[in-house]
């Protein structure tokens, strides 16, 4: 399944949706000049050259060195400009708190991060509380420069608390706290609230690598397992924000449970690790532990997780014929990189009559995924084309002034 090649117009009604598709581009390929996004875009050579000075004017684009070498005059690939926004994310996890911000371009200028038993509303605001000045200043950015502040968090904290040993009464306490509306009142930047698998994906097709691929699954491994879904080139997140929320996706023929999460999730590699040593087994959360001590509970996790995300893929598949499955998750990198070989190999093992093998890559975020993924929205809101959206409106929406 693939996705028509953005195209721009030359309506002057279109401006707006002309400079997020330069700005989009040149996201996706680093730098272009004048001649490229002309090409690239379908827009005439006039009209891209007003959208570069409009852009450069506005501080969002940068000027390269000329190209010289060529008849003619020498081409300016115009880039990025890393320091045109700020944005602070905060991904609020079961086990985990990680505040990021991010410039423009992805750069993490500076990170906070804690381990707890289980987010509560309080400790919530009091981490944010805690590390928001330092974490400014380690940045070296003002209150002023800030853009947005982003949350990340599962949607409905207080479902599965059994799973993850938190008290019901305390998580309780988020049926009822609206975070979005308390934040807004202690910060004097716009708050938006997204869920953190969703969140993760976005960070991945917005500051990874460009993939070839327009349709992909994105797959995150936390305490549970979440991720989220790419069409046409954009993050699709349902109606509800959640789509790519594989936790409840059956799992047939493996003990301990009938859903994805019952195996796929680190809390069970943290269950099976506190049988042996309950001190050990949360270290798992810590970002620079030292997993070659969670052995053998780490390589039979991986083996039970590979097998289970297998079925999983393919019972995606047998939806949607995506072309990629993007496998990240909060684990060091080389334990990553096995996981993806154990889901390779268990594909080896599965029937895959009614399907096409997609192509499986390792994400390049790890446990900081999440919380750049929150820190991403507006620009994946302000600054780029979604082909999702613009199927969605009727043209009297699109081409408004």
């Amino acid at each position: 399944m693939r996705s028509q090649p953005l195209k721009g117009s030359n309506l002057t009604t279109v401006r707006g949706i002309n400079e997020r598709l330069v700005l989009h581009l040149l996201r996706m390929h680093g730098a272009l000049s004048k001649a490229e996004a002309t090409r690239m875009t379908g827009l005439s050579a006039n009209a891209v050259s007003v959208i570069f000075r409009a852009l450069e004017k506005e501080g969002l684009l940068l000027r390269g060195n000329p190209v010289r070498g060529r008849i003619g005059q020498p081409s300016v690939p115009m880039r990025l400009n890393p320091d045109a926004r700020y944005y602070l994310g905060y991904k609020i996890g079961r086990r985990t708190f990680d505040l990021v911000v991010v410039n423009f371009v992805g750069d993490v200028l500076a990170q906070a991060s804690a381990v707890h038993d289980y987010p509560t509303p309080a400790n919530t605001l009091q981490f944010l509380e805690d590390n928001l000045t330092p974490l400014l200043t380690s940045a070296e950015v003002t209150l002023d420069s800030i853009s947005a502040l982003n949350i990340a968090m599962p949607f409905e904290l207080w479902s599965w608390t059994s799973d993850f040993d938190a008290p019901v009464r305390e998580m309780n306490e988020w049926r009822t706290f609206d975070l979005e509306a308390e934040l807004k009142r202690r910060v004097p930047w716009p708050v938006t609230l997204q869920n953190d698998g969703t969140a993760a994906c976005r960070a991945e097709l917005i500051f990874g690598p460009p993939l070839e691929e327009q349709d992909f699954v994105y797959l995150f491994l936390g305490t549970f397992i979440g991720g989220g879904i790419v069409l046409n080139g954009g993050v699709f997140p349902g109606r509800r924000g959640s789509s790519g929320g594989f936790g409840p996706m059956r799992v047939p023929d493996e003990p301990g449970g009938e859903r994805l999460v019952d195996h796929a999730s680190l809390v069970v590699l943290e269950h099976m690790l506190a049988a042996r040593d309950a001190q050990l087994a949360r270290q798992l959360y810590n970002q620079d532990a030292d997993w070659s001590r969670f052995e053998p509970e780490l390589s039979q996790w991986l083996a039970r997780a590979g097998r289970s995300l297998a079925h999983a893929i393919v019972s995606a598949l047998s939806v949607i014929d995506f072309e990629t499955v993007v496998i990240d998750g909060a684990l060091p990198v080389a334990v990553r990189s096995r996981l993806v070989r154990k889901v390779e190999s268990s594909l080896d093992e599965l029937d895959l009559q009614g399907v096409e093998r997609p192509a499986l890559r390792p994400g390049h975020f790890s446990y900081l995924a999440r919380a750049m993924g929150a820190a991403s929205y507006q620009i994946s809101t302000e600054y780029m084309i979604d082909q999702n959206t613009l199927l969605r409106e009727t043209p009297t929406t699109i081409f408004k002034t």
